[in-house]
């Protein structure tokens, strides 16, 4: 290919489509209608990543070529000195994606073709179930079934379960309350109510979302192991992992870590230690394509699989990239995947295809999905002051969300 075309331009695109805030970047070439698309979404810090991408990745890669992914993403990450931060990696992690992307287009493949040809057809994908009750999240759970879903999350009244009357005390500050004890006691429960009912040949998931102390994560795992989750979901924050090695010790219970990880120190030991069973970065925030093939390679040798984390925060773009990913690596395990509804589906031509419970790459080359910028432009992202991050205990103690 040789290092004639060069990057002309980088520029972040803003836009909410399904009403959660996206960001995804645009790498053009010299090559005449050559450009690239990767995901570089933090929700939460939108504006930031956009000032990173276009203020500081911008200036530095403009006339680089196109062919030098390993060396961009390398010069980016130590660039500015200070790094492993979620804005700053998700501003390399789009880039490192529309260079992936543009690779593939070059060699008219795609991307899984260059990651060394699919293991799989299609990746199995989890979706969620939540309700009030037992009685509505079962009844979730058989629609999904009926979809043709094999693999579900099971949640009742969302992270941290139901608020319930909690006696908090006189001027408590306004947030997201959750009685963390009632949730631990709450979710056994639930389990057990979805086994003698639904069965055992459905795949059941969980995400704590890190809402537990250490030993009320270490006794929820304890008592979820009889129910025989596919796994449990980041039960821990990643300020506690030295916490995981008393879950393993004293269950059996298949632990998903990860979400909140932009540090490579972070999931290193977890894997080496085989402390955990499944990695599930959001792979925008870990920095891209180039960190999580890696990754993916690294933990195969400790028989930890991939469950790359896949909400409505990941742009189609994201999703594309983790799909790509999860068909060629030999260890994969499963994908979670919110949907995609149908505005995202007219932004983004090209959407992954979900059928009978697995998600299908098209054959394009790249990743195969496109933007429509104009359409794009009709759904501008808002900026506000998220409330559900604003989490608290019936004290009014503020916690982890």
């Amino acid at each position: 290919m040789g290092d004639t075309i060069k990057i002309t331009g980088i520029r972040a695109i803003l836009t909410a489509p399904a009403g959660c805030n996206l960001v995804v970047v645009r790498v053009d070439t010299s090559e005449p209608g050559l450009y690239g698309l990767g995901c570089a979404t933090f929700t939460q810090r939108y504006l930031a990543v956009k000032t990173a991408v276009e203020e500081y990745l911008r200036p530095l890669l403009v006339g680089r070529s196109v062919d030098r992914i390993e060396d961009i993403w390398q010069t980016a990450w130590v660039h500015s000195y200070w790094r492993n931060g979620p804005v700053l990696n998700n501003a390399i992690s789009g880039v490192d994606m529309a260079l992936w992307d543009i690779l593939g287009k070059r060699a008219g493949m795609p991307v899984y073709q260059l990651l060394g040809g699919k293991c799989r057809e299609g990746a199995a994908v989890y979706r969620h179930a939540d309700g009030s009750t037992p009685t509505e999240v079962e009844d979730n759970v058989r629609r999904f079934l009926a979809e043709g879903y094999r693999h579900i999350r099971v949640q009742m009244g969302g992270y941290g379960g139901r608020a319930g009357e909690l006696r908090k005390p006189e001027g408590a500050l306004p947030g997201a309350y959750y009685d963390d004890a009632a949730y631990a006691r709450s979710v056994p429960l639930l389990f057990e109510h979805i086994r003698s009912t639904v069965g055992w040949e459905v795949e059941l998931l969980h995400d704590v979302h890190e809402r537990l102390r250490p030993t009320d994560a270490v006794l929820l795992a304890k008592r979820l192991e009889p129910y025989r989750p596919f796994f449990l979901e980041d039960p821990l924050a990643p300020e506690d992992i030295e916490y995981f090695q008393a879950i393993r010790s004293q269950c059996a219970t298949p632990i998903a870590m990860g979400e909140l990880f932009n540090n490579p120190r972070e999931w290193m030991p977890l894997i080496s230690g085989r402390l955990i069973d499944f990695v599930r970065m959001h792979i925008s925030q870990m920095g891209g394509l180039t960190p999580a093939r890696k990754v993916a390679a690294y933990a195969e040798l400790y028989s930890v699989r991939t469950a790359w984390h896949g909400p409505g925060d990941v742009s189609p773009v994201g999703h594309a990239c983790n799909l790509h990913l999860d068909v060629v690596c030999p260890n994969f395990g499963v994908q979670e995947w919110p949907g995609f509804p149908e505005p995202l589906q007219e932004v983004f031509p090209g959407c992954p295809e979900v059928r009978d419970g697995y998600m299908y790459p098209n054959e394009c080359p790249g990743f195969g999905i496109d933007l429509d910028e104009k359409l794009a432009a009709k759904y501008p992202c808002s900026t506000q002051v998220d409330f559900w991050t604003q989490t608290r205990l019936p004290d009014g103690t503020a916690v982890k969300p």
